[in-house]
């Protein structure tokens, strides 16, 4: 059964833009600067690497556009973002602590919904891809230095979001620094 057959349009919809905001929120977990945009390409290349780290898994292949047709790829991710952020205007989420709540409430129902109908390895995997792309975020970038010189790696907020979002995935889970 296909990824489109196994879940409804709502479910499928949730699925991804929740791996999507996992990448933001951890982006904006604490005031990076300059060091935002290093933390967006890896939201960008973990979110991709799921295909390749997790091959056989039906549900992160559904989650992740198809990249052999670019044109297909490109309207389909359009169309995404600009469901992605009428739901956010919606909801009337305008800043980021409304947008890191509406992600871990979104995190319990992306659990509920992978109890219910995937299978123990494709539950375990996604949960794994998930916490993989907060971690490469908040990794990818020190906070609180000068032009690259001291910071440190993981900071405190990003240390407590990655715990939330471990929390509502059903999991327990602290970063490796």
């Amino acid at each position: 059964m296909s990824f489109e057959d196994r879940f409804s349009e709502e479910e499928q919809f949730l699925l991804t833009s929740t791996t999507s905001l996992i990448g933001s929120a951890m982006a904006f977990a604490e005031g990076s600067g300059l060091g935002t945009i290093k933390e967006m390409m890896a939201s960008a290349k973990s979110l991709m690497a799921g295909v390749k780290d997790y091959p056989d898994n039906e549900i992160i292949r559904g989650i992740l556009p198809n990249l052999e047709d670019r044109k297909e790829a490109m309207a389909d991710a359009k169309a995404f973002r600009e469901k992605a952020l009428s739901r956010l205007k919606e909801k009337g989420i305008t800043s980021h602590d409304q947008m890191s709540h509406q992600l871990i409430e979104d995190c319990k129902a992306v659990r509920a919904i992978l109890d219910n109908k995937a299978s123990d390895q494709e539950k375990e995997e996604v949960i794994e891809w998930a916490m993989s792309i907060a971690e490469n975020v908040a990794k990818a970038a020190k906070e609180g230095g000068f032009l690259g010189f001291g910071g440190e790696r993981v900071s405190e907020g990003e240390k407590e979001m990655f715990t939330k979002i471990a929390a509502a995935l059903g999991i327990s889970g602290q970063i490796n620094e």
